[in-house]
């Protein structure tokens, strides 16, 4: 048992609160789970940006590629088996993304509840300052682009078997604010990723400053690469390069 005290707590309350939580609940363990969950939603980026990079190959293969994560398993497992399993486990990813992020922010701002007078000279990047701000948009660009493009209610052809078209339809130039929407969107998901790649990295050993400038231009290089690779679909659809 790890005895700690508190002047603002009887002894006893505390020494309970802190031999009774659980591993996952500790700050190793949510940084764990912002780590596992981060990971995860991650790797579904880079596979959902390939996937939208098929619109390049034209209508038929597009619509296709849609077909088949519609259909994997059929005729043994039912339609759309998998795109709802996929969207169940990265709901909860995101989930418990948020609310490890939630708990370890609270608990900073607990063990130093008197603001310093003078605040030391720290120097951080934009992501890291609006970390919280940018989870919140990211949030909202997700529930739009869900009625968008995965319910149709935003959509102007909302028609499942022409995924093709829908998106055409939703990037068209008279749809402008459409794309705004996307690069706003898209935007503060790179900061977001740039600055939890870098942190990462960090973590994993390159805390030296030669270490840290390694850190910061791969962080930098994926946030850019993710971000152009989701905004070149509706920005080629608004030139007339896709249609």
């Amino acid at each position: 048992m790890h005895w700690t005290t508190n002047p603002r707590l009887p002894s006893v309350w505390w020494v309970t609160a802190v031999s009774t939580r659980s591993p996952i609940r500790s700050n190793v363990g949510l940084k764990a789970v912002m780590a596992v969950t981060g990971i995860l939603l991650v790797l579904f980026l880079i596979a959902h940006m390939i996937g939208n990079l098929k619109i390049f190959f034209g209508p038929a293969d597009f619509d296709h590629y849609a077909h088949w994560l519609r259909t994997i398993g059929a005729p043994v497992l039912p339609e759309d088996w998998y795109l709802w399993g996929q969207r169940v486990l990265l709901g909860a990813a995101l989930v418990a993304h948020i609310w490890a992020a939630a708990v370890l922010a609270r608990r900073a701002r607990a063990a130093r509840p008197v603001r310093y007078v003078h605040r030391p000279k720290v120097q951080v990047s934009y992501a890291a300052r609006t970390m919280r701000w940018g989870g919140v948009i990211i949030a909202l660009f997700v529930v739009y682009h869900l009625l968008d493009l995965t319910t149709g209610d935003l959509n102007p052809v909302a028609d499942q078997r022409r995924p093709y078209a829908n998106v055409v339809a939703d990037f068209a130039p008279e749809r402008w604010w459409v794309t705004l929407i996307y690069v706003i969107g898209i935007v503060t998901l790179g900061f977001h990723l740039r600055h939890g790649m870098f942190s990462a990295l960090r973590s994993l050993g390159q805390q030296t400053p030669r270490g840290e400038r390694r850190a910061r231009s791969a962080a930098l290089v994926f946030a850019v690469a993710l971000c152009a690779g989701y905004l070149v679909v509706p920005f080629a659809v608004l030139a007339g390069l896709v249609g």
